[in-house]
């Protein structure tokens, strides 16, 4: 069965170019980002993860660990990963997994039989301090990620971990969110002294309570 939210992140052991890591181990009391990439020498996978080593610092910020994994070896990612730096004008700053034996990519349903019985799909796995499963998204193989749409899921998520809010469409950070229905307007003027809008009573607006 398909791994879905809330779900423990399966846990692993594997090498990668920053050595052997175990997954729970290495996220500690933080966040992590999990994303596998169909093979080594690809041209959009070059092109993330030169993306994703240029964000770290924005992920850094966020408490928040980024590994990516792919099918092919340790030895071939390192000869990837001079590659990714020369063309894309950046220096990989985070963990590639050597998956040649589809353990991490069996554990995290990677590989989808009727795209490829053996590349991984675009797989993207956000995973909470608790090490539960808080976002999945899966891309086809030719679509590249948008990598600053991670970054605002995790703004989000972080959020409503620690306030009772929601955030609405296209919610951007230091935007307005929505009090949570499971607040109710008398618990909330404790909560949120700043005040709110209300549009209707189930859609209440108020400005985001850590800014």
């Amino acid at each position: 069965m398909a791994l879905q939210l809330g779900d423990v992140a399966p846990d692993f052991t594997a090498e990668t170019t920053e050595g052997t890591i175990d997954f729970h181990e290495y996220l500690g009391d933080g966040w992590g980002v999990l994303f596998s990439h169909p093979k080594d020498f690809t041209p959009v996978c070059t092109t993330e993860l030169g993306t994703v080593a240029k964000l770290k610092a924005e992920f850094d910020k966020r408490n928040t660990k980024v590994l990516a994994v792919s099918v092919d070896s340790v030895e071939s990612h390192n000869d990837w990963v001079s590659d990714i730096n020369e063309t894309q004008g950046t220096t990989v700053n985070y963990p590639i997994i050597g998956d040649p034996d589809h353990k991490v990519a069996d554990l995290y349903g990677m590989i989808h039989p009727n795209a490829s019985d053996t590349l991984t799909v675009r797989s993207v796995f956000i995973v909470g301090p608790d090490k539960k499963i808080k976002l999945t998204i899966t891309y086809p193989a030719s679509t590249g990620r948008n990598f600053q749409e991670i970054l605002r899921v995790l703004d989000s998520l972080q959020l409503s971990s620690q306030y009772s809010v929601a955030t609405p469409a296209d919610w951007k950070d230091g935007e307005d969110v929505i009090i949570a229905n499971s607040v109710d307007d008398e618990a909330a003027k404790e909560k949120f002294p700043k005040g709110w809008n209300t549009v209707r009573p189930y859609l209440r607006l108020t400005p985001q309570p850590n800014k």
